[in-house]
């Protein structure tokens, strides 16, 4: 009598164990199509030369796999690399192939669209700019606002030429001293306005005397 809870469950392992294989074989037996939006990264950028612009971020590639690999595939694990160690300063239309797409190996590239990408490309440059507070509002009367000092008051600026060259100042974001009645000092970030221009600091120190009017 002991035997048969034994033979019991061995069938029920040896059932699980098949339901599982064909759970796997159903899944797998079939291919199927799906969409990605990619994201598009850049590698071997030339020595002193950077992204200015950029015609598109993301294409959309058609893969083809088992249903089960597709079901699982996340946007993340498709990625486009396009090698840019031959470009020059300027205009730049690089071709998107097969062998720029990073995929699971089980995946199969059927179309890219787009299959070209503008890039430009301008030297790298540095310059010291004055650092220009922002201030919004006005104090609590009978107050007035006496100086603003800002602390540095001269940053190192580096980004593509054509964009470093626009710029003589940097303004802080908005410092509102609406209703204030007394000295402040806050940090402010820079406002850098975008175009890939970097700062050496990401904020400055920024102190507001406020004064009773006529003092």
């Amino acid at each position: 009598m002991a035997e048969k809870p034994k033979k019991n469950i061995g069938l029920k392992i040896l059932s699980v164990a098949l339901a599982i294989t064909l759970w796997f074989y159903v899944s797998n037996r079939g291919e199927s199509e799906t969409s990605v939006e990619a994201q598009v990264d850049f590698k071997n950028i030339p020595a002193g030369m950077e992204i200015l612009r950029q015609n598109l971020r993301k294409v959309t590639v058609s893969v083809l796999g088992y249903e089960q690999e597709i079901y699982r595939l996340r946007p993340a694990d498709v990625r486009v690399v396009v090698d840019l160690g031959s470009a020059k300063k300027g205009e730049n239309v690089q071709s998107i192939v097969r062998e720029n797409i990073v995929l699971p190996r089980s995946l199969k590239v059927l179309r890219i669209e787009p299959a070209t990408i503008k890039v430009f490309l301008d030297e790298t440059a540095m310059r010291a700019v004055q650092v220009k507070p922002y201030i919004t509002g006005a104090p609590e009367r009978p107050f007035a606002l006496k100086s603003v000092v800002v602390k540095p008051s001269i940053v190192r600026i580096e980004g593509p030429r054509s964009e470093i060259e626009k710029m003589s100042v940097i303004r802080t974001d908005p410092i509102d001293i609406t209703g204030l009645d007394e000295d402040v000092v806050q940090n402010a970030k820079l406002n850098l306005a975008g175009g890939g221009v970097r700062s050496e600091v990401a904020e400055v120190s920024v102190s507001v005397t406020i004064r009773k009017a006529g003092k």
